[in-house]
C-alpha cells in the first residue's frame, strides 16, 4: 500500500534535497579538473582525502587560512555574473598561504543560499574550480546548505578553506629582514576583493546602472570591470622563492590595505618607506577616487591601489627577485624599503587624477 500522504515534507518547508544533489552531480566533472598529487579531487564521500607523503614533502609544517568574498557577492547577485567569484573565493586564501612559504594543497568551499539553483551554483562552483587550478591545489570537497529564512530567494554567500604546506626551515618571513631591505611589488588585476561596501556606495553615488559602459575600462560594462577577479600569486612567488632563494617575507595586500598589512610581515621596531609614484594605479582606482571624492590616505587603507602582493629581499638580490617575477608573468617593481621606523611611511602621490 502506497505510504499514506500527510504532514510537511522538507521541500515544502524551503529545501530541495533533489536540487543538491543535481548540483553535485553537475560539478563532479570542474572538481575533477582540479586533481594533483596527493588527492583524485573526487567528491561524494563525507571527507576529501590527500595524501601529504605523495608530494614530496620532507619535514612539512601544514598551513591552513579561510576567507570570504565580502560583498563583491552582492555584485554579482544583483549583476547576474556568477563565473568568476570562486576565482576571488580562491585567490584570498592560497594568496594568504603563499606568504607563508606554503605550496596551496587542497581547498573546500561552503556555499549557502537561500533557494538553492544548481545552474547557478555550478556557475559559481566553476569559477572555484578554475582557482583551484591556478594555484595548483586540489578542490577535494566542499558543502551547500540551502537556508530559507536567513537568505532571501537566490541569493547566496561563500567561504573557503585551504591548506597548504612548507619545509620547517622555508617557512616566511625570514628572520634576517633588516632596514635597507627592498620592497618589491606585484601589480594587482584590479580591486580584487576587499572594500567593496565602498564600491557599491560610489557606484550608487555616480548613478550609473551595472550595465552601463564602464568609465575606466572601454569594451567593457560596469558589471564586468567591476568583477574582475582577484590575481592569483601562488605559482609565480613560489616560483620565485625556489629560483632566487632571496625572499625574504611576502605580503598579500588586502583588507586595511598598505598601513594593516606589510607591518604583519615585519619584525617589531621594523616598518616600511613606500614610493607611491611609482605605482601604475588601475584606472577604477581613478575613477573611485574622484567619482567618490575619497582621500589618498582613505584609498592607500581600504583598497590595494594597483598591488596586490609585495615581497621583501636584501637590496643586492632586488634585480634579480623583479627578474624572476617578470619570468613568472607578473609585473613587478622596486617600491620601496624596510626602515627601523615602525609604521608605513609614503613619499610622492598616487596618480589618482
Amino acid at each position: 500500500m502506497a505510504e499514506e500522504k500527510r504532514g510537511l515534507t522538507y521541500a515544502q518547508a524551503g529545501v530541495d534535497i533533489d536540487a543538491g544533489n543535481r548540483m553535485v552531480e553537475l560539478i563532479k566533472p570542474m572538481v575533477r579538473a582540479t586533481a594533483r598529487r596527493g588527492a583524485d579531487a573526487e567528491i561524494g564521500g563525507f571527507g576529501g582525502l590527500f595524501d601529504l607523503k605523495r608530494c614530496g614533502f620532507k619535514d612539512p609544517v601544514l598551513v591552513a587560512a579561510n576567507d570570504g568574498v565580502g560583498t563583491k557577492v552582492k555584485v554579482a547577485i544583483d549583476t547576474g555574473i556568477h563565473g568568476t567569484v570562486g576565482i576571488d573565493l580562491v585567490a584570498m586564501s592560497v594568496n594568504d598561504l603563499v606568504v607563508q612559504g606554503a605550496e596551496p594543497l587542497f581547498f573546500l568551499d561552503y556555499f549557502a543560499t537561500g533557494k538553492l539553483d544548481p545552474d547557478l551554483g555550478a556557475e559559481v562552483v566553476r569559477g572555484i574550480a578554475d582557482g583551484c587550478r591556478q594555484a595548483g591545489c586540489a578542490l577535494i570537497g566542499g558543502e551547500t546548505a540551502e537556508m530559507p529564512g536567513l537568505y532571501h530567494g537566490e541569493d547566496y554567500d561563500l567561504a573557503g578553506f585551504a591548506v597548504g604546506a612548507v619545509e620547517r626551515d622555508e617557512i616566511l618571513p625570514r628572520k634576517d629582514i633588516a632596514a635597507g631591505d627592498v620592497l618589491v611589488a606585484l601589480a594587482s588585476s584590479g580591486v580584487h576583493s576587499n572594500g567593496y561596501s565602498l564600491v557599491r556606495k560610489v557606484v550608487e553615488k555616480s548613478g550609473l546602472k551595472w550595465d552601463a559602459p564602464a568609465p575606466f575600462a572601454p569594451g567593457k560594462i560596469l558589471a564586468e570591470a567591476v568583477l574582475t577577479p582577484t590575481r592569483i600569486y601562488v605559482k609565480a612567488c613560489l616560483a620565485a622563492i625556489r629560483e632566487t632563494k632571496a625572499i625574504k617575507a611576502l605580503c598579500h595586500i588586502t583588507g586595511g590595505g598598505f598601513p594593516d598589512n606589510i607591518p604583519r610581515v615585519l619584525p617589531n621596531g621594523f616598518g616600511a618607506r613606500l614610493d607611491l609614484a611609482k605605482i601604475a594605479v588601475p584606472p577604477i582606482f581613478t575613477w573611485l577616487a574622484k567619482e567618490g571624492g575619497i582621500a589618498q590616505n582613505e584609498m592607500l587603507r581600504t583598497f590595494n591601489c594597483g598591488v596586490g602582493m609585495i615581497a621583501v629581499c636584501a637590496a643586492g638580490d632586488a634585480a634579480k627577485v623583479v627578474a624572476a617575477f617578470k619570468q613568472a608573468g607578473e609585473t613587478a617593481f622596486a617600491i620601496g624599503e624596510i626602515t627601523k621606523m615602525a609604521g608605513v611611511a609614503y613619499e610622492g602621490r598616487l596618480a589618482l587624477e
